[in-house]
């Protein structure tokens, strides 16, 4: 489970490299190697990693640490609420 974890983690900064270079220059990294972006390898990339991105969602409620104060061992969350 952690192999696919840090696999997902990894295929997500490809996706937001690839959308980043998109965003600032208009270059789409994934069709540039695989010659379009709708050849089956190009569109077996991003499926690839649109599904490492919905597996990733199911680790959203493991990140407490964004929003507990862990420095003092609180378990108050910025708002004031239980983090649990």
């Amino acid at each position: 489970m952690k192999c696919l974890n840090v696999l997902a983690f990894i295929l997500i900064v490809i996706g937001a490299l690839n959308w980043g270079l998109w965003g600032f220059f208009q270059f789409d990294l994934v069709a540039w190697l695989f010659h379009g972006n709708t050849t089956w390898v190009s569109r077996l990339i991003y499926a690839i990693v649109g599904l490492a991105g919905v597996w990733s969602l199911r680790m959203i409620p493991k990140c407490r640490h964004l929003c507990c104060d862990t420095e003092c061992g609180s378990n108050k969350d910025k708002k004031g609420g239980c983090c649990k």
